[in-house]
Formats: structure tokens, sequence, C-alpha cells
């Protein structure tokens, strides 16, 4: 549903739209679940690098300083030390105090932080800690599509299902969607792009900034000579092996959706984007996409809609021109159309009633999407006109492009000021570096705010509302950037701490993330991915991030179950309660950017470290036009794998075209095998082995090179 207004103003909503008599909450859930029972030592769950921060908080009614103990699998301890008091935290409610054993850099699984007599949940330090969910969270897109029928192959069987929204019956778009009464007098394709969030509205203004957040997550990664783990055939998209990096795939389909909501020329305001659509009333849960039989309806243009489009299109136009210049070539025609009619009609808003079937996503200042869009427009072109809108605009110089509650769909000059900081212009040195030191002056303020609090969030007291998990997310980028910038170790730590958060470091105990930590947030709210209100369908895939903490409680199951929280505990992992618990691509976008860039090695803990696994490949039958082979992948590192992606390329004409033991793909020469849930784990110094048959024409060369989880094997 995806209700919220607004970051702006300490980030309330300024409406929600509720759900309405189509899904009845009373008839329709099992009973809200109570929270799981929680450890005294809250960690991040899933783990902590070798050379990043560790840290961990306490709950505690103790004043003194308490003795911690780091144990590892077989209960050693390995480390030791004293935690510092904090007492009272106020977004938490509680009394605390903080365990650092960052000075601890060995590795293993298992660890267990013990103090005053209790123990962590488990958790791993390794240097490949972040890189399933690197792909996890940029697989959240693919699932999310719309338009396509989502691949077994890819997703999993729980998944696939066939393409919803392409006007087969009983769905009635999206191939010819007519306008609301009185926007328009003809239908437009919109198909394909991302469902926003856990119902089938899709909206310009949040699948813009998504857009973008995916995107930059490259071409960041670019920058600092990272993007191998996010090229080509490295991700799960059907397009992988064509040439383009996988991420800059997944961002199209989302980019082609945002240009078919462009209005045609000839039509009244050409050039503007029809500000979202989706379904005429609310749908029920469950409902797959493909069985959505409400009527599709476009909105009227907004201005800040078509902002959107020209900032994520003239992005794409600079990102894309390596790898495809023509579509690069139709992003930035797109742009300059978008921009040049948005000048034409700078007041049309987006009213916050329009919250019928969806949210609204109202918006009536746009001086700051002005401001992006012509940061984007000349970081690509370099023409004078749109570095006059730059220097022009209010926001240029404002202090308040980055704030504490981070930037969102409705606050975007913090968007503009990542590109000019980062992305090469012409820009005289005095404004670039005013320009760098209020990027790196926003990451001070987000540190001065985690070190005065006992869990180390990035965002005040006030600031949990409706997504504060993206905004957690979202400010982290904003750390990680100045340290680029800067070069300074502790903007990456303060951006780690960041994921220790949405990990499982928190005032309840929670990991937000499907399928990462021991509690684990796995009733998202979806139409979809429904199991709590049916046992038939899936909980989200791994990699879904929840919304958060939001201690405005804006529906039903948040009011009974919350009532009396204190903002950091403001969240239930209930399908129902959609204004703490659902997912977004706006919140998902900033997650795996995060982690595509804490799955990168640094220099000072070595760059990717020797090769961990090890690979056999024996052809063990062969005939004229066929082979079969055993493929056996032994963990040769100190950790166990838990979960593996074995890739390799065929350096002839073999085609994969039946397998045991694994899920095997291939596109191209590229081969993708994913383990099954049996041999889902691989400790140390054991193996996996799994079967291949293939066709071929002329001769039967074995692959030469191998990769487990993106890292290189002997």
């Amino acid at each position: 549903m995806h209700v919220f207004t607004s970051l702006r103003h300490h980030s309330r909503p300024l409406a929600v739209a509720l759900l309405t008599s189509s899904l009845v909450l009373g008839s329709l859930l099992t009973a809200p679940t109570a929270a799981a029972a929680t450890n005294a030592v809250r960690v991040n769950q899933v783990g902590y690098l070798p050379d990043g921060p560790k840290r961990a908080t306490v709950v505690t009614t103790s004043t003194q300083s308490l003795t911690w103990q780091l144990r590892n699998a077989s209960g050693t301890v390995v480390s030791s030390g004293s935690t510092t008091p904090r007492g009272a935290d106020a977004p938490s409610g509680q009394s605390v105090e903080v365990a650092d054993f960052s000075s601890y850099q060995g590795t293993g699984s298992g660890y267990v932080l013990t103090v005053d007599g209790s123990n962590s949940d488990p958790f791993d330090i390794r240097a490949n800690l972040y890189d399933g969910l690197r792909s996890d969270a940029m697989a959240f897109f693919y699932h999310q599509r719309s338009g396509i029928a989502i691949d077994a192959s890819l997703a999993g069987s729980a998944y696939a299902h066939p393409a919803g929204h392409l006007g087969v019956a009983p769905n009635k778009g999206d191939t010819s969607v007519p306008c609301q009464s009185g926007v328009c007098d003809y239908t437009q394709d919109v198909r394909g792009g991302w469902y926003d969030a856990g119902d089938h509205g899709k909206y310009v203004v949040n699948g813009g900034i998504s857009a973008w957040l995916v995107v930059n997550s490259f071409e960041r990664a670019k920058r600092a000579g990272k993007d191998a783990a996010l090229g080509d055939s490295t991700l799960r998209v059907p397009e992988r092996g064509n040439g383009t990096p996988d991420v800059l795939d997944e961002a199209r389909w989302e980019l082609d959706f945002l240009m078919r909501m462009q209005v045609p020329v000839g039509k009244p305001y050409a050039g503007m984007a029809f500000h979202k659509i989706h379904d005429a009333n609310w749908t029920a849960i469950p409902t797959r996409p493909e069985q959505d039989a409400q009527q599709r309806e476009l909105h009227r243009p907004s201005t800040a809609a078509t902002l959107n489009l020209a900032a994520s299109a003239a992005q794409c136009a600079r990102v894309f021109r390596p790898y495809d210049a023509a579509y690069a070539d139709r992003c930035l025609a797109a742009a300059r159309r978008a921009w040049t009619a948005a000048q034409a009609n700078p007041a049309m808003y987006a009213p916050d009633s329009d919250s019928t079937g969806g949210g609204a996503y109202g918006d009536a200042r746009v001086t700051d999407e002005f401001y992006w869009a012509a940061a984007e427009l000349y970081a690509t072109t370099g023409e004078s006109a749109y570095r006059d809108a730059v220097t022009s605009s209010s926001w240029h110089t404002s202090a308040d492009a980055f704030t504490s509650y981070g930037f969102g769909w409705a606050d975007t000059a913090a968007l503009g000021r990542l590109t000019l900081a980062t992305v090469p212009n012409g820009l005289p040195a005095s404004d670039l570096a005013r320009i760098r030191t209020s990027v790196t002056s926003a990451a001070d303020g987000h540190l001065s705010r985690m070190a005065a609090q006992g869990y180390a969030v990035p965002v005040p007291a006030d600031g949990y509302f409706w997504g504060s998990n993206g905004e957690v997310a979202g400010n982290a980028i904003v750390m990680a950037v100045a340290g680029e910038l800067t070069g300074n170790g502790r903007y990456r730590a303060g951006a780690l701490e960041a994921m220790d958060y949405l990990l499982g470091r928190n005032a309840i105990g929670q990991s937000y993330v499907t399928g990462y930590g021991e509690k684990d947030s796995r009733n998202q709210h979806h139409r979809f991915w429904a199991h709590q209100s049916d046992a038939s369908l899936p909980n989200p895939p791994a990699g879904s991030l929840a919304g958060g903490p939001n201690d405005d409680l804006q529906d039903p199951v948040a009011q009974e179950k919350l009532a009396g929280c204190a903002p950091a505990a403001c969240y239930v992992d209930d399908i129902g309660s959609y204004s703490t618990n659902e997912v977004a691509v706006n919140w998902n976008a900033p997650l795996a950017w995060l982690a595509a860039y804490a799955a990168e090695r640094t220099s000072t803990g070595g760059e990717q470290p020797a090769a961990a696994c090890a690979v056999t490949y024996k052809v063990e039958n062969a005939w004229s036009d066929g082979f079969t082979a055993t493929v056996t992948v032994k963990n040769s590192g100190q950790s166990a794998v838990d979960g593996w992606q074995l890739t390799w390329s065929y350096p002839g004409s073999q085609r994969v075209t039946s397998a045991w033991n694994a899920t095997v793909t291939q596109s191209g020469t590229a081969v993708v095998a994913r383990n099954v849930d049996w041999n889902r784990a691989i400790a140390p110094g054991a193996t996996a082995s799994f079967g291949v048959q293939g066709s071929l024409s002329g001769t039967n060369p074995s692959p030469a090179a191998f990769a487990l989880n993106a890292s290189p094997c002997d």
C-alpha cells in the first residue's frame, strides 16, 4: 500500500489512505503474532566484517561497566573487555551499555557475545559477509517486476508466477490504460516497471528515486573500481549475458516504464509524466498480480513526476552510454522533453486527496525536484542552460538540502548534491568544494547522532516514521559518499553500523531483512508474499526490507499491538501492519546500494582475499553432440558457506540442458549454478557436488575459471 506522503517536516505523513472494505482485517488475517523474545545482548545477527566496527548494545539496569566475552563456535573465549554504560536511551526507552570488540579481527562462524550472563544471537565474522545480501537485496526488484513472468529458475519455484497486468484476463491493464475521468481521452501503454510496494500500484515519483539509487549504486561502484560484482552475469535477472551490467538491466525495466508514462507528442501536456497508475480500488490480500481483475487508471500528470523522469532518464543517459548508446540517446531525449514540459508547467501538484486504490504521493513543493533534475542533466550534458538552472536554484546553497531525516521521494535536493559532488562537471572549484563539504557535514551530523544513542542509529529520536528503515539506509549512503570524498574511515564505519541496526542491533533485537538473522522479519505486508494469510503462499523472499518502526501507529494491528511503544520499538512483524511492515522499492533500493558497498573488500582489509574455494570439473561421459559432467566445489576457507552460487563460462559451444543437485541456468556462455535446499551449507573443508548434462557442436573444452559467491576459486 505504501501510502505515507512526505519525509518533510520531521518526516511525518501528511495523509494516510486506509484500506477499504476490500481488505477486511478482522476476517482476513490470522491473529497478530506476539513479538519474539529477544536477547539482552543485541548484535548484527548476520555478523561483522573483520576490518569493520564490531559493537553490541546490552539492555541492562546496571550503571557500572560489565565484562563481555567473545566466544567462538567451540565456546573458547577469544576476546574480552568491559562495556561502556550509556544509561537511558530515549528512542528505545531502555537503559543500555555498549560492548566494543572491534579490535578482534579473527574470522569464523558461530560467535556469541556474552555479557553479565546473557548471550547474543550467534553471528559470523568474515570478509564475504554481505555478498549474499548484495545479490538478494537487488533480486527484490526482479520479484517486483510487472508485465513479465517471474521465472522459477531465477526466483525459486515458490515465487514464480505468470506475467501480471498485461491485459490478459482477468487483468484489465497495463497495455491500454485509460485515464481517470477528466484527465485524458485516450489510453496509454504503461506495461512493465516495478510494483511499488505490497500492492500493485506503480508510481513515478517513487519509481524515479528507486531507479536512480539502483543506477547510482553501479555508478559509485564503477568510480571505486568495484563494479565487477554488479556486472554482467552477476545477478538473477533474465537479461544476464547480454553485455550490459545486470544492475543496469534491472534498472532499465523500471526506466522503460517511466518513459512510457510520458504524455505523447500532440496530446495536452505533452512531455509531462502521469503521476501514477494503479487499481481503481484497493485489492485484497492475497491477490497475485495476474489475478487482479480491477480496472487500472492513469492519474493526472504532475510536475514532480515529470522531474523524476527527467532526473532518472538523464542519469540513464550518462551511465548506460558505454553499454548501449542508442538507449542512452533515448533516455536523454526523454529527459530533455520532460525538463521542458516541467518548465512550462511548474506547479501541477499531485493532491493528497487522490488516495483511493493507491497512495497519493502528494507533493506541493517541487523546487527540490527541479534542482535534482537540473543537476543530472548538467552532469550528463555539461550544457550551460542546465548549469544555470543548478546555480540559480535556492537549493544550490541551502543548508537544508541534507537533513537529519534523510532524503526521499518528496525530498530530492540531496540527490542533486550527491551527483554534483561525485560526477565530474564544470562548476568552479570553490563551488565544488562547498558542495562536497555539505556532504561531509551531513555525514558528520549522522555520526554525531549515532554517537549520542545506545543503538547508534543515524536518525533523530523523532525520526521513527513510516519507512524509517529506508531513512536509516539513505543516511548511511550519505556517510558512505562522504568516505569516498575524504578517504576517512569513520564514515565507512558509520555506514556499516547503520547496517548493524537493520540486521538486529536495535531496540527489539529484530533483523528487518527477510532471510538474514536469527529473528528476521518474514510477514511483511504484501499481496502475494502472504504466507501469514494463506499458507499456500510464500513469505517474502530473502533480502526484503520491512518499513520499520513508526510511532504514528497508522494501521489497526499496530494500534492494537503497539500502544505505548517507545519510538524505536513501534514495529510488529504482521502482514496487517502496513504502516510498520510493508515493503517498498524505495526502501530496498538504498538497502541494495548499502549492501553492495558493504560487500566490497577494502584496501585496509586487503583486496579480494585469496580464493576460499576450489572447483573440480570432470567430464563423465561425452558423445558427438553432448556430454555429462560432475562439478565439485570445496570450501577451502575458514567459515561455513551458507547458500552458494557458482559461476563459470564455457569456452566452447556447450549448452546445459539439465542438471541435478543444483539449479543451473545459462545465458550465452555464462552459467550459474545455485544450491538446492539440502546442500545449501558447505562447512570448511567440505564439498558439494552436482551434475550437468549438455549439448555441443565441435570440441568440449572444460571451463578454466570458477567463482563462488562472486569470489574466484582455485
